[in-house]
């Protein structure tokens, strides 16, 4: 068994076996180690896998040009092609978690066809019967690719975590951009009631007040009699105007502002307008991705920008928010449109490549093996998958880059 080398980790030992990797006989045989190159089994004519005993032959190959992939067998005896119709051959194929394929053959001109489609991956454990001239043969080899054995304590420490497929709700969503703004019920003017002198300036910029507190003193212009001006809402001093002498004017003493009671607003895009409603789920996160929360529509502003035709949407924010995002962040917005369950899907985030498919990492004891997928509806949580993995499978959801690290450095291949 060998490493799977990623910094920080224990050592793992990993045993794969890749597409091809043994010699065959009519005895069976135990699977190799860590996957042999094409050339370490005989290859026909046609450059398949040829299965010898005596001085009769079978060249299996599977044909997948512009088609879909079938097993095509060739006989010989004395390494000289008999006829297909004096051969009756069967064949099974053991996969990974004990399902079992079996394939009958029909002559068809020189060759012997299979009589179904060979399903990726094409991993398996393969075993061929034939009969002819009153002769019985049989042969066993395994024809591995995209597998990989780590043993259970490897796999924890490597953080490979497993679950199991199943139904789940997608959802549908738009993105878009915005940022962080204090209510309307969240910032508050101080200005004098009467106009007049500025006698005293009891707060400075960026003061936090409470609600009451005392925050200038008037001389009336009028009544030349003086007055105190208190704080209309608990907050922060974000903006001052005034100084002590000074007259007041149309501008505020103060501007007083509590950065807890927050929204973000959107700028929805006509496109949009006619599916952003009050009450959607909207994941909330900043243009760097580490500050994150789940919130939801409280308003859609019914007048449109003049320039830009866009409606703002308002996303009402918790109190705890403040302490992530901050009055004039930019932010970005995954609102959720529609809701669909589906009866099979995956965790977004366990999909890998493998070749040309997105795949993900079949889990059967301690062995992993990659599943090509047919997807369907996608999201940043769920990919909806509509072929390639069977409800109940146990898959690979963190972790999965290590085994196809450790998969890919090992030369699996898709050579038959």
């Amino acid at each position: 068994m060998r490493g799977l080398m990623s910094a920080g980790l224990l050592a793992m030992a990993f045993t794969l076996s890749g597409c091809g990797a043994q010699p065959e006989s009519h005895e069976a045989h135990e699977a190799p180690e860590h996957g042999a190159a094409a050339e370490d089994y005989e290859r026909g004519p046609h450059r398949g896998r040829m299965l010898r005993d005596g001085n009769f032959a079978i060249e299996v190959t599977i044909f997948e040009d512009g088609a879909e992939p079938e097993f095509r067998l060739y006989a010989y005896r004395d390494d000289k092609p008999i006829a297909p119709a004096d051969v009756r051959i069967a064949l099974e194929l053991k996969r990974l978690g004990g399902e079992v394929d079996r394939f009958a053959f029909r002559p068809e001109g020189d060759v012997l066809r299979g009589n179904g489609i060979v399903r990726e991956p094409h991993s398996f454990d393969v075993t061929v019967t034939a009969s002819e001239g009153g002769r019985r043969h049989r042969w066993s080899y395994a024809s591995y690719e995209g597998r990989t054995t780590i043993a259970a304590a490897a796999a924890a420490a490597g953080g490979v975590r497993s679950e199991r497929a199943g139904p789940a709700t997608i959802d549908e969503r738009i993105d878009m951009s915005g940022r962080i703004e204090i209510t309307p019920e969240g910032k508050a003017e101080v200005r004098a009631w009467y106009p007049g002198r500025v006698l005293a300036m009891r707060a400075q910029l960026g003061d936090r007040v409470a609600k009451g507190q005392a925050l200038a003193r008037v001389e009336s212009s009028h009544s030349l009699q003086s007055y105190t001006i208190p704080a209309p809402i608990g907050g922060i001093i974000v903006e001052k105007n005034a100084n002590v002498g000074a007259m007041t004017g149309d501008r505020p003493l103060f501007v007083v502002a509590d950065p807890a009671m927050l929204h973000a607003e959107f700028f929805v895009y006509p496109r949009d307008a006619e599916r952003i409603r009050v009450g959607q789920a909207v994941a909330l996160r900043s243009l760097s991705g580490a500050a994150r929360l789940q919130a939801s529509v409280e308003a859609i502003l019914p007048t449109a920008d003049l320039a830009s035709q866009t409606l703002l949407a308002h996303v009402h924010l918790p109190a705890s928010a403040a302490e992530q995002f901050r009055p004039g962040m930019g932010v970005e917005g995954s609102f959720v449109v529609a809701v669909q369950p589906v009866p099979l899907a995956v965790r977004t985030r366990a999909i890998q490549r493998f070749r040309d498919f997105e795949v993900v990492y079949a889990k059967s004891g301690n062995s992993y093996e990659v599943r090509m997928l047919d997807i369907g509806r996608r999201t940043p949580e769920w990919t909806e998958i509509l072929g390639g993995l069977k409800p109940g499978t146990e898959y690979v959801t963190d972790g999965a880059f290590l085994i196809r690290a450790d998969i890919e450095k090992s030369g699996a291949s898709h050579d038959h």
